[in-house]
């Protein structure tokens, strides 16, 4: 009986393996599954690292004064922003504001075209059955794997053509057919727009235009900021097809801008002041848009609106 009992007691006593791993548990010690779930965050986490670190580093260089840049410490603050700042905009009458005004138009409005046309071809594409309908999201789909440099010539040639080369449209016009954006609007179309509710909207009198603007596009709305987001930031950043089409430079946009500013500052090294300086400026708009406009990434609307 008393080495009965004591088995007993090692096995599920207190001071037993049983009671050690219910205090390990009641401290929060990290179970099996929770230390697997560490891996993903860590890697995350050097992700994250990864992307911000030229963020950081671009935010610290234009803090420095010119003397400052090349004989300070890669991650020591400097003390030149302001002035940096000043500079920047009195350089060349302030043509770093004409050059932010033609990202603004180029980013804004291309980014509303292309999605008010993906919105309303990506809802056909899903709610509608006619000839051809595979035929074109399949030629979209290919669309997507086509590079944007394998383009960026014989666009150039076409509006050449046309006489709009060296204009906003050469610029503007290529942005708004975006495959891409086509088909997350007809992804997001199919799972948000129900088929029971625009068949009762049929039944009650009406017409296709009003379930489009008024039903199916409100449903749409955090997959249209979603595509509205990814062009703007895309349009924004893009480099390739206003240095082709653009040849003057006061409608060139920052990222154009900013590199005429790096080519000279081969001969000027004062200027790489201004181009870290307006590189952190341009990097401040996407930063407030996403920030604004997160609140509209809402899910499960359709539920309730059939509800």
């Amino acid at each position: 009986m008393a080495g009965i009992t004591r088995t007993t007691t090692g096995t599920t006593g207190p001071s037993g393996p049983t009671g050690a791993s219910t205090r390990r548990r009641a401290h929060g010690a990290p179970t099996g599954p929770r230390r697997l779930g560490l891996a993903p965050t860590g890697l995350l986490l050097l992700g994250a690292i990864y992307c911000l670190f030229p963020v950081g580093w671009v935010l610290i260089a234009a803090t420095k004064s010119p003397g400052e840049l090349f004989t300070t410490s890669t991650l020591a603050f400097g003390t030149g922003f302001l002035d940096n700042v000043a500079e920047l905009f009195a350089y060349r009458d302030g043509v770093f504001w004409r050059w932010a005004a033609n990202t603004l138009l180029y980013a804004g409005g291309g980014a509303l075209l292309s999605t008010a046309v993906s919105a309303v071809s990506g809802y056909t594409l899903a709610k509608y059955r006619f000839p051809g309908r595979n035929l074109i999201f399949n030629l979209l789909i290919g669309g997507i794997l086509v590079p944007a440099v394998v383009l960026a010539v014989p666009q150039y040639l076409l509006f050449s053509k046309i006489g709009l080369a060296d204009s906003y449209w050469a610029v503007l016009l290529p942005q708004i057919l975006h495959p891409y954006s086509i088909y997350l609007a007809r992804i997001y179309a199919t799972a948000a727009v129900p088929d029971s509710l625009l068949e009762a909207g049929r039944i009650d009198g009406a017409g296709e235009w009003r379930l489009m603007s008024q039903v199916a596009m409100p449903l749409m709305v955090p997959g249209m900021v979603t595509i509205f987001l990814f062009q703007f930031v895309a349009i924004w950043n893009n480099f390739l097809l206003p240095f082709i089409m653009l040849g003057d430079d006061g409608k060139f946009p920052l990222t154009v801008g900013l590199y005429t500013l790096l080519a000279a500052g081969a001969n000027q090294p004062a200027l790489y002041n201004l181009i870290l300086t307006g590189a952190f400026l341009s990097l401040l708009p996407l930063i407030a848009l996403f920030l604004t406009m997160q609140r509209y990434w809402k899910t499960d609307l359709s539920s309730g609106a059939v509800k």
